[in-house]
């Protein structure tokens, strides 16, 4: 062989699948190692969401800057990875779900290890972009590769695996980020990624499948991305901007009016272009928009409580150690739900069903957080059902939308519900932190009741979402051209 065919061969190299070892292929539990494997990702992307917001204090101090300044450290990220989502996703199932999947981790685990050793706050916002960026194509990737991996019979099962698996990473951020930072300092806590990131690289290559089914596309549609990111970026920074970022009134007005218009602009596109980012066929799927809707409610319940909790807790004199250990029981039961409460359901209980008693569950905790003061002696019990309902509705809802999409598109669905997830978490912390933001000191109870009641209309709108989805599994055409 000449060297120069031999050198040809680095790019077919870097951009071809691996096939899985056939030890590992041919084993009957082989999904079961796949899901595995993606909740490593399930479980660093939640852990970093949860663990960075500890570092705004020492962040302050050695950059010496405001906390204003400092919050773009989870601000770009967020922003980044929103308007990332569903193009990663589009990309995927083009080129390879199990490729790009690995390509993030990659991109991801490097970014952290910069971010660690970032010299100033400016490179270190622009790291956590570049983190994003990773995280984007990863997050967008592990429900396709669930979904792809798993029976379809055990879908369900699956995807509540690796939603307890980001119930756990967001419970132990808030006490890994503690004891890093008051231990080993900052750049731990985005240097503990690297091992983890170097440990999933490694099982993602002999334990993760090829894509089978691919839809490829002509050309990339870069003026979509630019308008998505646009409208997401506009929307989210709108949100934040209300809910105590520092922007006039007249900003905050005219980021609406961008985000509006260039979401009006992006739908305009993608219904004409060729090879769209995102086939708008798929929304008009019933699982698939009303699914959507739940997801983004749903985590908008998940993570509100998450800013609610301990402030109220502190302001009646708790310490951060006891609210940090409260707010725990929302996680908790999220995961023993996600993991053991499907055995426990009657098998005749639908996918409808369970979004509908999941929701029911969670509506009614936090309608007990609206009309009682809160104590620690029933907050626990009222979070841990909360997690349960919301254990019981994610698995559930998810399988609906990724069941109704087919399987060439799943990279895509996976960057949508995702973009659900993440919408709703930013919407989770906005709107709680805007309602405590608009009370003073004298009217404590009544913020915190104002945040309770947002958490309770998203709750209902989860619920009647779940009510008006689909009563069998619905199977969604993608658009050929």
């Amino acid at each position: 062989m000449t060297p120069r065919r031999s050198g040809s061969r680095w790019p077919v190299a870097l951009t071809r699948e691996r096939a899985r070892p056939e030890g590992i292929r041919s084993r009957p539990d082989a999904w079961w190692l796949a899901v595995g494997t993606v909740c490593f990702g399930a479980f660093m992307g939640q852990l970093d969401a949860s663990i960075v917001t500890l570092t705004y204090g020492s962040l302050g101090t050695e950059f010496h800057t405001s906390l204003a300044a400092v919050e773009w450290v989870s601000l770009a990220y967020l922003l980044t990875l929103v308007a990332l989502l569903v193009p990663a996703g589009r990309l995927a199932d083009a080129h390879g779900r199990k490729l790009l999947y690995l390509y993030g981790f990659a991109v991801f685990t490097l970014a952290s290890a910069a971010c660690g050793l970032a010299p100033s706050l400016p490179a270190l916002v622009v790291f956590r972009v570049v983190q994003a960026a990773g995280a984007a194509l990863m997050q967008a990737n592990s429900v396709a590769l669930v979904t792809t991996s798993a029976p379809r019979e055990r879908m369900r099962t699956a995807l509540g695996v690796q939603a307890a698996a980001q119930a756990l990473g967001l419970a132990l951020g808030p006490t890994v980020g503690g004891a890093l930072v008051s231990t080993l300092g900052w750049r731990w806590v985005f240097g503990v990624n690297v091992p983890i990131g170097l440990v999933a690289l490694v099982a993602g290559h002999y334990l993760l499948p090829r894509t089978r089914t691919r839809t490829p596309v002509a050309a990339f549609d870069w003026a979509g991305l630019g308008l998505l990111a646009v409208a997401t970026t506009g929307a989210l920074l709108g949100v934040s901007a209300v809910s105590g970022l520092p922007v006039p009134a007249w900003g905050v007005g005219l980021l609406f009016a961008v985000a509006a218009g260039a979401g009006w602009a992006f739908v305009a596109r993608q219904g004409r272009s060729p090879a769209p980012l995102l086939d708008l066929a798929l929304l008009r799927v019933r699982a698939v928009a009303f699914g959507l809707v739940g997801a983004l409610s749903g985590y908008l319940v998940l993570f509100g409580p998450l800013v609610l909790v301990p402030v109220v807790l502190t302001a009646r004199g708790s310490s951060e150690l006891t609210a940090g250990l409260v707010l725990t029981a929302l996680p908790a039961g999220f995961a023993l739900a996600a993991t053991g409460g499907d055995p426990l359901l009657p098998h005749s209980l639908t996918d409808r069903g369970r979004c509908v008693l999941g929701a029911v569950l969670f509506t009614a905790a936090v309608a007990v957080l609206a009309a009682v003061p809160p104590a620690v002696s029933w907050l626990v019990p009222v979070l841990m059902v909360t997690g349960m309902g919301l254990g019981t509705f994610t698995p559930a809802n998810n399988t609906l939308i990724m069941g109704a999409i087919p399987a060439r598109a799943s990279g895509t669905g996976g960057g949508l519900v995702n973009m659900a997830r993440g919408l709703g978490t930013a919407l989770g912390v906005a709107l709680v932190t805007l309602a405590l933001h608009l009370s003073d000191s004298r009217v404590q109870a009544a913020g915190s009741r104002w945040s309770a009641l947002i958490l309770v209309g998203a709750s209902v709108v989860a619920l009647v979402s779940a009510w008006l989805g689909p009563r069998r599994a619905e199977q969604g055409p993608v658009r050929t051209r």
